[in-house]
């Protein structure tokens, strides 16, 4: 049984100006994970959070409530863009740590980046149906590949967005033609990232590192805003060759290549596979 975890990062918002304070990139993403590794990856990330934050909560927090304290990839960028160095290697240490995570515990990567056009009108909730569509054809290939029935857990967020994407997954489950998601055992479930150490791994993973990297390769020389930051390189820089690895990609009997982190750049129209070089 494998498990997807999908987060996301940015928002939905057009982007007016390049000096706007409106997030230029959203991501979609979702993290495959073998049942058998759930609880290696949950001690993992606990252990991870006492380590490296050790007085995020009182010294008489039982061990498994750590769970509940959530280490965000945007207080993680702030403190790799710090202008202290140690903050800057704490920072980059505690990245490391959840990707060699991910590597050990065979963990897979797909999903979409969006980077938004100055100016240009954006469609939300088609942009977040047709993403989680798209990390589910990439799940259910991924379970084609390894004989294998999975489930599906998101992020939850406003109940009408959920119960759109939820609809938007039951339209191509149930259609008349026949389910498109066969080996996905149900719709999306939609949860509270404090009680599940994998969404809290593609928190990390979306937030911290992927935005950094998209917002470096494709927005900068375009956009002049605080979300545009010179140490973000470092991030790509480090991470960016083992992140490209993670990817699950594969070749459809047409000879299309899919799957893994798909980019659509309106800023300049740049191919996905510069996000790793």
């Amino acid at each position: 049984m494998k498990i997807c975890y999908v987060d996301e990062a940015g928002c939905t918002g057009h982007l007016p100006s390049a000096t706007s304070d409106i997030q230029p990139a959203l991501i979609f993403a979702g993290i495959i994970v073998d049942y058998s590794k759930l609880h290696e990856i949950t001690d993992r990330v606990i252990a991870l959070k006492q380590r490296f934050f050790p007085k995020a909560l009182p010294i008489t927090t039982k061990h498994m409530a750590w769970v509940l304290h959530e280490v965000k990839g945007a207080e993680l960028r702030k403190a790799i863009c710090s202008g202290n160095r140690n903050e800057r290697r704490h920072g980059l240490g505690y990245l490391q740590e959840i990707l060699e995570l991910m590597q050990s515990c065979d963990i897979r990567i797909t999903g979409r980046v969006w980077i938004k056009g100055i100016g240009a009108p954006i469609k939300g909730v088609p942009i977040y149906t047709s993403s989680i569509q798209s990390i589910y054809s990439d799940f259910q290939s991924y379970l084609t590949s390894t004989n294998d029935t999975g489930f599906v857990v998101l992020d939850s967020r406003l109940k009408h967005l959920n119960t759109q994407v939820a609809h938007s997954i039951f339209t191509q489950k149930f259609k008349g033609t026949g389910d498109a998601y066969d080996r996905i055992i149900e719709l999306p479930a939609f949860s509270h990232s404090e009680n599940h150490a994998g969404l809290q791994v593609c928190d990390t993973l979306c937030s911290a590192i992927l935005m950094p990297m998209a917002l470096h390769t494709y927005c900068s020389g375009y956009v002049q805003s605080v979300h545009i930051r010179p140490r973000y390189q470092d991030i790509k820089e480090k991470f960016g060759v083992e992140v490209m690895r993670l990817q699950h990609r594969y070749t459809e009997a047409s000879g299309r290549h899919r799957g893994g982190l798909v980019v659509a750049d309106a800023l300049g129209g740049r191919p996905g596979g510069l996000l790793f070089r």
